[in-house]
Parts: C-alpha cells; sequence; structure tokens
C-alpha cells in the first residue's frame, strides 16, 4: 500500500471506531482485527502503519471527533508529512479543502480532570496517552521467570515482583511457545500487584466476584498453588466463558466458575456468605487507568456512565462484604485514577460499615491515597490503578 493509501486506509478504521465509541459497539482492537480481516491484502507491515496513524489520531484527541477526516485535517496542520498524504490519488484522501472543518481540543476531556486522584498532575496527564509495555506474568505453576526470561531476550525483569516480565510494546508473543503452554500470561504490572495484595497463599475460600475472563482469578490460583477453593463469577457470559480454556492450559485446577444474574448476585452466593478468607472485587470502572492501551475509551465516558459505575461498585462492596468471614480480607480494586472510584469509594464504605479497617496491602509500589494505593503510569510504570486491602473485624 502506497503512503496515501494506508492514511485513508486509517481515515476509514477510526470513523468505524468513532461510531462504535459514541453507541456503545465493539471496541477499538476489535473493529481493528475485522478491518484488517476483511483487506486481505494488507500486508504486516500495512496493518502496522495503519494502526499507528489510527492510534496516533485517537490519543491526540479526548473529545470524539464528528468525523475521522476532521481529526487528521487537524493533525496534518502541524506535520507536513502527514499534509502531502492528502494528495486525491487513488486509494488516498480527498486534498485538504480551504476552511475544511477540524477537530479541537486536547488529549484529555476538560471535564474528567478535576476528577482524579491529587497524585494525578500534568505528568501523569500526560503519561496517559504513552504507549504502554507488555508486561508477563509467569505462572508459578509451570515455570520460573528464570526459565521463562531466557526464552524471551528482550525481557526486562521487574524487580517489585517476583514473576514479572516486560516486554517492549507492540511485541508479537501470541503463538509464542511459552504462551501456547500457559507458561506466561500477558498481565499489566499494576494487575499483578493487585494479586500481590490480596495475599492468598494459604487462603482456603477465595472469591473473585467480578472474573471478567479471568486473569486475575488465574494468578490467585498460581498463588494460591492450586490449593483451596477459589470461586470465580462474573454476570458475563462470554468472558467467564474464556476462563475455563485459559485455566486448562496454565494447570489451574482449583478454579469454580459460576456465572450471575444482575441484581442477584447475593442470592445466588447465599452458600459463601460469611464463609470467605478473601473477597477480590476488581470493580467495573471508567476504566481511566488504562487510557495507554484503550485510548478510544475516553470517547466512551461521560457524567452518567461515570455516576453508574460508582454506583455498581458501591453494590458490589457491599456484596463481598458480606462473604467474607470475620477476620477475613477485602481487596477492592478500580484500573481507574478518578477519586470517587478510589478513595472516595472505600472512604465511604468504611463510613458505612463500622466493623471493617483498612488493612496493609504488603505492596512496595505506589503512593498511599486515603486507605488505599494508587498505581499511575508515570510514576510506576503500570497501568493506573486504585486498591486497598480491608479487614472485617
Amino acid at each position: 500500500m502506497r503512503p496515501a493509501a494506508r492514511l485513508q486506509s486509517a481515515i476509514e478504521l477510526v470513523d468505524q471506531i468513532i461510531l462504535s465509541a459514541r453507541d456503545g459497539g465493539a471496541s477499538a482492537d476489535q473493529l481493528a482485527k475485522r478491518f484488517f480481516a476483511e483487506r486481505r491484502y494488507a500486508g504486516s507491515k500495512d496493518r502496522r502503519a495503519v494502526r499507528d496513524l489510527a492510534w496516533g489520531a485517537i490519543r491526540r484527541f479526548g473529545k470524539r471527533p464528528a468525523t475521522a477526516r476532521s481529526a487528521f485535517v487537524a493533525m496534518a496542520d502541524a506535520d507536513p508529512e502527514l499534509a502531502a498524504l492528502f494528495d486525491g490519488t487513488d486509494y488516498g484522501p480527498a486534498a485538504i479543502e480551504p476552511g475544511e472543518a477540524r477537530s479541537t481540543g486536547g488529549g484529555l476531556p476538560k471535564w474528567i480532570k478535576p476528577l482524579f486522584s491529587a497524585h494525578v498532575d500534568e505528568a501523569e496527564q500526560a503519561s496517559l496517552l504513552d504507549r504502554a509495555p507488555m508486561d508477563l506474568r509467569v505462572n508459578a505453576l509451570k515455570a520460573s521467570r528464570a526459565e521463562v526470561s531466557a526464552t524471551f531476550p528482550d525481557a526486562e525483569v521487574l524487580p517489585h515482583l517476583e514473576y514479572a516480565l516486560r516486554l517492549p510494546g507492540g511485541t508479537a508473543i501470541d503463538s509464542h511457545p511459552a504462551v501456547e503452554d500457559g507458561q506466561v500470561e500477558i498481565q499489566d504490572l499494576g494487575s499483578q500487584l493487585i494479586v500481590e495484595a490480596c495475599q492468598a497463599k494459604g487462603a482456603g475460600t477465595v472469591l473473585d466476584l467480578c472474573a471478567g475472563a479471568g486473569g486475575k482469578t488465574l494468578a490467585l490460583a498460581a498463588a494460591m498453588r492450586n490449593q483451596g477453593r477459589l470461586i470465580a463469577t462474573d454476570t458475563n457470559r462470554n468472558r467467564l466463558d474464556q476462563l475455563k480454556p485459559r485455566a486448562n492450559r496454565s494447570g489451574a485446577t482449583n478454579i469454580e466458575t459460576r456465572l450471575l444474574n444482575p441484581g442477584k448476585e447475593k442470592e445466588m452466593l447465599s452458600e459463601l456468605v460469611g464463609g470467605c478468607d478473601l473477597v477480590l472485587i476488581d470493580a467495573p470502572c471508567s476504566g481511566s487507568g488504562t487510557w495507554r492501551r484503550n485510548p478510544e475509551t475516553r470517547w466512551r465516558l461521560d457524567a452518567a456512565r461515570l455516576k453508574r459505575v460508582v454506583d455498581e461498585q458501591a453494590k458490589l462492596l457491599d456484596i463481598g462484604a458480606d462473604m467474607v468471614v470475620r477476620g477475613g480480607y477485602l481487596v477492592y480494586a478500580v484500573c481507574s485514577l478518578i477519586e470517587s472510584e478510589g478513595k472516595g469509594q472505600v472512604a465511604a464504605f468504611l463510613k458505612s460499615h463500622p466493623g471493617w479497617r483498612a488493612a496493609d496491602t504488603g505492596v512496595s509500589m505506589g503512593r498511599a491515597d486515603g486507605d488505599g494505593i494508587l498505581l499511575t503510569p508515570h510514576h510506576d510504570a503500570s497501568d493506573g490503578f486504585f486498591f486497598a486491602r480491608l479487614q472485617k473485624l
């Protein structure tokens, strides 16, 4: 593909992403896979170039552009090489017209900046638009970090965790033998630290209340050395169904899965009330801490959606609290840097639940934020997370 044709393809892809974000449809990654599957003529270099152009535009604008062309035209004003690709040739974008509409605004939505934790300064906000590295968690059920790192020459050993490695962003490892054999899982450093805060080794009964596709569930199983009982629940069948084959590949044998009906979670978990040594709530959230990886989710977030997830988080905390045995622990986590989802949510919980206290997470990274820990991209080189470890007295 010629450079101009690559730009036109990027415009078409971003238009799809804009519409999907507006309508609550498929993610940018899903759309990109579908887009390239329908364009078999595009080689690997073409696909990489188109994706880089598309994601560059997504990162550039915090407010959803009216059209992809208006975004790229605005970017072309400061990039002569990009502007030259609007040449009107076959398969390329039409020439830029005088006075043509241009997208405006910075990389982050203005309305959300005052809602961030006080730790999220300008440097942190800028880091939210950087490219993220690829972190790996070595599966302790199958391999040691030394064994796995020998198969990844470019891997960096992360010192804060026993089983963490880091690869350069964009590294393709899907077909790597260590992945196919379940020796490693792709998992951000922050997610691994949350599992570390769970201190699950030796726990008898553990509930992962919002397990999703099971990334943290698998890490918990490894930490528990396949001992005890680990129940993974979620209300999304498609996501939860991904856990079983992943568990089989990883050698995790102590996991039970349970699909819950929204609004009936406590009823469907009634036999676990007061019986769990540990409950992990990796709650639905704004996703603001993962904008490095999923920048188009900024275009999906508004005040109404934020209120819905904050309300949902409070409900999940109430459900999870009922499941914990006296003396047991609840770990609450969100991939968000918004104060009302983290520090504020835990403060409200402790105020309304006098029989609970904040406990030490045992994690050496991050910064104290109220009764929890905040991880941020600039300070910790991880995705943005808030997490807290709470004990039932």
